[in-house]
């Protein structure tokens, strides 16, 4: 089922997830559920807040980013993931997120993640993740923090979508997907 997706201004996308039990009532369906979500919304990546559940959970799919021919990307679900390292080397790239839909902006991050987290059928894995996969993580990652990737973006751009991000909050957005507002 096609779920609407939390905009910018709802108060759970400010809000640190809780972690979950292997027998939280109803997962499957909710990881389908937001893979079908996210596919429809063309994403690369939804975390559980986004679709109004504050719960650390949060999928990837960076496969899409690559051509075809090439075996590169992840489609994974990460279950109660926990920051363990962060490299020290940074570098910029232009993020969007679906909650904030019309925004984008560069945003400095490390060029690779060691995560703790859980598979769906959760068995504990520690993982380190490079480039595209791991800037993907990351904003998801930060979603169940409760941080958005607008908080990381230079004061003059920030100043710069400042209106429109007060144009989301009222519903005022052209999103090609169902979208809940304040």
């Amino acid at each position: 089922m096609i779920l609407p997706i939390y905009a910018y201004g709802t108060k759970i996308l400010k809000k640190k997830a809780l972690a979950i039990e292997p027998s939280y009532e109803g997962l499957a369906d909710l990881i389908s559920d937001m893979w079908e979500t996210m596919y429809n919304a063309h994403g690369v990546g939804l975390a559980a807040p986004q679709i109004g559940r504050a719960i650390r959970i949060f999928i990837v799919d960076s496969t899409q980013l690559y051509e075809e021919e090439e075996a590169k990307g992840i489609k994974r679900v990460f279950i109660n993931a926990q920051r363990i390292h962060t490299d020290d080397d940074l570098w910029t790239y232009e993020e969007g997120c679906l909650s904030i839909p019309e925004v984008r902006g560069d945003v400095d991050r490390p060029k690779s993640i060691t995560l703790k987290y859980y598979t769906e059928e959760f068995e504990e894995r520690i993982e380190t993740f490079t480039e595209i996969d791991a800037r993907v993580i990351q904003h998801e990652y930060d979603h169940i923090e409760g941080l958005l990737f607008t908080e990381f973006l230079k004061p003059v751009k920030k100043r710069r979508v400042r209106r429109k991000l007060e144009q989301i909050k009222k519903g005022i957005v052209d999103a090609e997907y169902p979208m809940r507002f304040v």
